[in-house]
C-alpha cells in the first residue's frame, strides 16, 4: 500500500534446548538497550507457530507491535539515505515499545538480472536485521510490490521477468486504478501460471535471501508477497471471494514456501490473502486443499476503502464514517480464516495516516490478541535528519501502548485506554517457568505508573519500562497498570476473540487493592514507580 505515515519523507524447528530458550527469554526482559560501551545484547528468543499462536522458545505467547519500513526506489536499503533504519531509529522504536519491523525487499533488487542474485543487497538487508535485533526488535521480511512492476509505473517484479507490456494507446490511471489495466492483468496471469519461469526465479531470489538471514537473531520470517492481485480473474472475486483463483494462488504460495524452506528449513513464512481482501472479499486459502506446512502465519491488511478513496482520489473525507462497518467485515473474515485453519494472524499493514482507521484496527486487534505493523515509518536520521519524533503527537498516543509482549501462558482479555494509559489484562498461566513481560508506554504516565497483580508477583524493579510478572499458581493472573491518580479499568468480561491467541480465559476476577513492593510482592501485589526510559 502506498501512502505517507509516521516519519515518512516524500522448526525440525530451531528451538534449542528449553533451558536455552528460557535464558533468552530472561535476557530479553532487559532489552532495550545496552548502555554505551556495554557488551552486545543477548539473542532474542526464537519465535515459531504452536497451537495457533506465535510462541517463543520459553513457551510464551508473543504479541508483536511494530511498523513498516519499505524502500520502493533503487538503490534499495542504503544506510544513511534518510529512509533506511539506523541504530538511532531502532533505539527510538524500542523505547516506544515496538518489537517488530516489516522490512521491505524488492524482487528487482534481489535479482536485477535473470538468475543472478545481488549479494550486496542481501548484505545490506542483513545489516538492518542485525541493527534491529541489537535493540530487541524482530524483523519480518516483506517481499513488496505495488502495481507489479515499473513497467506500469509500479514497483516489484523486474522487467525481464514479464512479457506483457502496456498497449500504445492503453491509458494508465496510476495507483490504485492501474490494477484494472488489461496489460497488467496479463502480467499477473504470467506470475500465477509461472510463465517465463517467473515464480521459479522469485523462489530462487527469496531462497537466497532466506539462506542469508536464517539463524540471525531477531529474524522472524518472510512474507512471500505484498498485496497480490488476481490478474484477469479479479472479477470472479466479487462479491463473495474467488475459490477458483485462491486455489491457484495457494499453489503459488506453496511453491514459494517450498523454495524458501529448501534453503532455510526453520524460517517462518507468512501468506497474505489476495488483495481483494481490502475490499472485504473473504479468502479461501486453506479451504481446498488445507494448509499443512508448519510455521505458516496469516498476514492480512486492514484498510478502509472509503478512507483510501479520500486519500488517493480526493473524494469527500466524510466517507470515512463508513470505515467501522467495513473493518468489522474485514475482522470477521480474519475470524473465519482462523476458525477454518488454526493459523495465527499478524496484521502487516494498517493505518496509512488515517486516525479513524488506526483506532478501529487497534481496538479490534486488542480484542483478539493479534499483533500488527503500522504503515509507515521512515528513518528520522541520516540525510536531512534528525527529524521530529513522529510518535510525540496524537498518532503516538494510539500506537505506543502498554501491552503484554510475552505471556507465560494462554492470553485472555485485555484493554488499553490511550486517553489516560489505563491497562488491564488477564491470562491463564502455562507450565513454563518464564515470566510474563508487559511493556509500559513511555508516553502515557508523566508522573509514573502503578502496577497491581492478582494471582502473581511483580518481579521487575519499580518504574521498569518492562514489568515482569510470575504466576503464583495455575489460576488466572490479572495485571493492572495505570497512573497513580487513576482508579484504573477492569479486565473485560468473556473470552478473547477468535484471533491468534487461540482461546483464553473467560474467568473474571475482582480487582482488589493489594499492597506490597515490586520484586517481592505476594499475589494481589501492587507497586508504583516512575517509568523512565531504559
Amino acid at each position: 500500500m502506498r501512502g505517507v505515515g509516521a516519519g515518512e519523507n516524500a522448526r525440525g524447528r530451531r528451538r534449542g534446548r528449553w533451558a536455552a530458550g528460557l535464558a533468552a527469554a530472561v535476557v530479553w526482559a532487559g532489552l532495550p538497550a545496552a548502555a554505551p560501551g556495554a557488551a552486545a545484547p543477548p539473542v532474542l528468543p526464537d519465535v515459531h507457530v504452536e497451537d495457533g499462536r506465535f510462541v517463543d522458545d520459553a513457551g510464551r505467547t508473543v504479541l508483536l507491535h511494530g511498523v513498516n519500513n519499505v524502500d520502493k526506489e533503487p538503490p534499495y536499503v542504503e544506510p544513511g539515505d534518510g529512509f533506511t533504519l539506523t541504530a538511532e531509529d531502532a533505539e527510538l522504536l524500542a523505547r516506544h515499545g515496538f518489537n517488530v519491523v516489516r522490512l521491505g525487499v524488492a524482487f528487482d533488487g534481489l535479482m536485477p538480472t535473470r538468475g543472478v542474485v545481488d549479494t550486496a543487497y542481501l548484505d545490506r538487508v542483513a545489516a538492518v536485521v542485525d541493527t534491529l535485533a541489537a535493540h530487541g526488535i524482530y524483523t519480518l521480511i516483506d517481499h513488496h510490490q505495488d502495481g507489479l512492476s515499473k513497467i506500469w509505473g509500479g514497483n516489484g517484479f523486474p522487467e525481464w521477468s514479464l512479457r506483457s507490456r502496456p498497449g500504445a494507446l492503453e491509458p494508465n490511471p496510476g495507483f490504485p486504478l492501474y490494477y484494472l489495466m488489461p496489460s497488467m492483468n496479463r502480467g499477473w496471469d504470467e506470475v500465477w501460471h509461472n510463465s517465463n519461469g517467473v515464480l521459479d526465479q522469485l523462489g530462487v531470489a527469496l531462497g537466497a535471501l532466506a539462506a542469508r538471514l536464517e539463524g540471525r537473531p531477531g529474524m522472524l520470517g518472510i512474507e512471500l508477497m505484498n498485496e497480490p492481485w488476481p490478474g484477469s480473474a479479479f472479477l470472479s472475486c466479487f462479491p463473495n471471494g474467488c475459490p477458483g483463483f485462491d486455489a491457484v494462488y495457494q499453489a503459488a504460495m506453496q511453491r514459494l514456501t517450498d523454495a524458501v524452506r529448501a534453503r532455510a528449513a526453520d524460517l517462518m513464512v507468512f501468506w497474505e490473502p489476495n488483495v481483494t481482501w481490502n475490499e472485504t472479499m473473504p479468502t479461501n486459502l486453506g479451504r481446498n486443499p488445507p494448509i499443512t506446512a508448519p510455521d505458516i502465519g496469516f498476514a492480512p491488511h486492514d484498510y478502509c476503502i472509503p478512507s483510501q478513496l479520500a486519500i488517493y482520489l480526493g473524494l469527500p473525507e466524510g466517507l470515512r464514517a463508513l470505515c467501522g462497518v467495513q473493518q468489522d467485515k474485514t475482522w470477521g473474515n480474519i475470524d473465519a480464516f482462523t476458525r477454518r485453519t488454526g493459523i495465527p494472524t499478524l496484521v502487516t499493514e494498517f493505518g496509512d495516516g488515517d486516525a479513524t482507521v488506526l483506532r478501529n484496527t487497534l481496538v479490534r486487534a486488542d480484542d483478539r490478541f493479534i499483533g500488527w505493523m503500522y504503515w509507515h515509518y521512515s528513518s528520522r536520521f541520516g540525510a536531512g535528519g534528525p527529524r521530529p519524533d513522529p510518535f510525540d503527537g496524537d498518532l503516538g498516543r494510539e500506537l505506543v501502548r502498554t501491552y503484554p509482549r510475552a505471556t507465560a501462558g494462554v492470553p485472555g482479555r485485555m484493554v488499553f485506554d490511550p486517553a489516560d494509559g489505563d491497562f488491564a489484562y488477564r491470562y491463564t498461566p502455562g507450565p513454563a517457568a518464564a515470566t510474563t513481560e508487559i511493556y509500559v508506554s513511555d508516553l502515557h504516565y508523566p508522573d509514573g505508573y502503578r502496577v497491581r497483580v492478582e494471582g502473581g508477583t511483580v518481579t521487575s524493579a519499580p518504574g521498569a519500562r518492562v514489568v515482569t510478572v510470575r504466576a503464583a499458581a495455575s489460576t488466572p493472573v490479572s495485571v493492572y497498570v495505570n497512573r497513580p491518580d487513576s482508579p484504573g479499568v477492569p479486565v473485560p468480561e468473556g473470552p478473547v476473540g477468535t484471533g491468534s491467541a487461540g482461546g483464553g480465559s473467560s474467568e473474571s476476577g475482582s480487582a482488589g487493592t493489594g499492597s506490597g513492593d515490586a520484586g517481592s510482592a505476594d499475589p494481589g501485589s501492587a507497586a508504583t514507580g516512575s517509568a523512565g526510559s531504559s
